[in-house]
């Protein structure tokens, strides 16, 4: 009987957190049924990705693998490659364009935050200026309600709205730097 080592146990316990295994018939499985193109370019399966979403919630780990488990009479070394290179050039331009989009969100909700504590001091000022005339008048009833609005927006993009963003984010980042490997079954 072998006894394994604290160290051992860990990384078979981080090697099972940090595996994702899925059943493949084809390699057609893992991309869209509607697109001709070679598996250099075609898409990939809405199945394949909610359930590679659904697998990966639950992993904690940055470092993840991915492994098909494929008939070992469909398996090509030449066309696994191929799909490996398209898989993690797919979930690395969607990490960017989650990240641009995430950054793009707070920077955005940031610009309607300060937008909206200018109008409000300009509506202050226009209050405290003890000029009562018209145009004064009408810039604070103009800019207060604006202001309020424009700073509520701001927070609720930078609390609410990107907060959505995180799972997707975190999905394509760890798929990005997945480990992907085809496996008899």
């Amino acid at each position: 009987m072998r006894i394994m080592s604290k160290k051992q146990n860990e990384r078979k316990y981080l090697l099972k957190e940090s595996e994702i295994s899925l059943v493949i018939d084809s390699y057609d499985d893992i991309f869209s049924d509607f697109d001709p193109r070679p598996y250099s370019q075609r898409s990939l399966s809405q199945d394949f990705l909610d359930e590679a979403k659904r697998a990966s919630h639950d992993k904690k780990y940055e470092k993840i693998e991915l492994k098909f488990l494929a008939p070992k009479q469909i398996r090509n070394a030449g066309e696994e490659a191929m799909i490996r290179k398209r898989l993690k050039e797919h979930f690395r331009k969607h990490a960017q364009e989650m990240r641009r989009e995430h950054m793009r969100m707070i920077k955005e909700g940031i610009f309607f935050v300060l937008l909206g504590f200018i109008f409000m001091a300009g509506t202050t000022y226009f209050l405290l200026n003890k000029q009562n005339s018209i145009l004064f008048t009408f810039l604070s009833v103009f800019l207060e309600p604006g202001g309020w609005f424009l700073l509520w927006e701001g927070l609720y993009l930078i609390i609410f709205d990107s907060r959505r963003e995180i799972p997707y984010l975190d999905f394509y980042r760890k798929m990005a730097s997945a480990d992907i490997s085809f496996k008899n079954y």
